[in-house]
C-alpha cells in the first residue's frame, strides 16, 4: 500500500518583503500605474481633447459640404444643358421639314428671309457658293427625340 504523506500540522508564515505602507490593496482602483511595466496614465486634457475633435468635426463638415456644393454645381449645369436642347428642339419642331429625321443622323438648321426656319440634310458646304439660307446650327436628333447642338453659327445663342 502506499504510503500518505502528512500534512504539516503547522502553518508557515510568509513574510512580504516590502513594506505594507507600499503595496497597494486594490491596486485595479489606482489613476496611475502599479507595476512597472503598466501603461502610463496622463490626465487628459479636456480642452485640447475638445479643441482637436472640433477641428477634424469643421474639416469633415467642410470637405462634405464641398462635395454637395460640386455635386449642385453639376446638377446645374445638366439642367441648363436639358433646357438648351428643348429650347432647340422646339426651335426645330416648330421649322419647315421636307424630311422624316432619324435617330442618330446630323441635319442642319437654316433661316430663311422671312425668319422661318428651315431644316435639311444639306450642309453649308454643300450648297456651293450661293446659300438660299442663313446657317444656325448643325444638331443631331437623340433617342429622346430632343436635338443636340453639335456646331453653331458665330452669334448663335448657346
Amino acid at each position: 500500500m502506499a504510503e500518505k504523506k502528512e500534512k504539516p500540522t503547522t502553518k508557515e508564515v510568509i513574510v512580504n518583503p516590502i513594506d505594507g505602507d507600499k503595496v497597494a490593496i486594490n491596486p485595479h482602483l489606482l489613476p496611475y500605474a502599479h507595476e512597472r511595466g503598466g501603461a502610463t496614465i496622463k490626465p487628459l486634457d479636456v480642452g485640447k481633447v475638445k479643441g482637436l475633435a472640433m477641428t477634424a468635426m469643421y474639416e469633415q463638415t467642410d470637405m462634405q459640404l464641398d462635395q454637395i456644393k460640386a455635386q449642385i454645381e453639376l446638377l446645374a449645369k445638366q439642367a441648363n444643358a436639358i433646357q438648351q436642347r428643348m429650347s432647340i428642339s422646339e426651335r426645330i419642331y416648330e421649322a419647315k421639314m421636307g424630311i422624316d429625321p432619324i435617330i442618330s443622323r446630323t441635319y442642319y438648321l437654316y433661316t430663311k428671309a422671312s425668319g422661318e426656319n428651315v431644316l435639311s440634310m444639306i450642309s453649308p458646304a454643300e450648297w456651293g457658293l450661293k446659300t438660299p439660307y442663313t446657317y444656325i446650327a448643325t444638331v443631331k436628333l437623340l433617342g429622346d427625340h430632343t436635338w443636340d447642338v453639335l456646331d453653331k453659327a458665330d452669334g448663335e445663342p448657346a
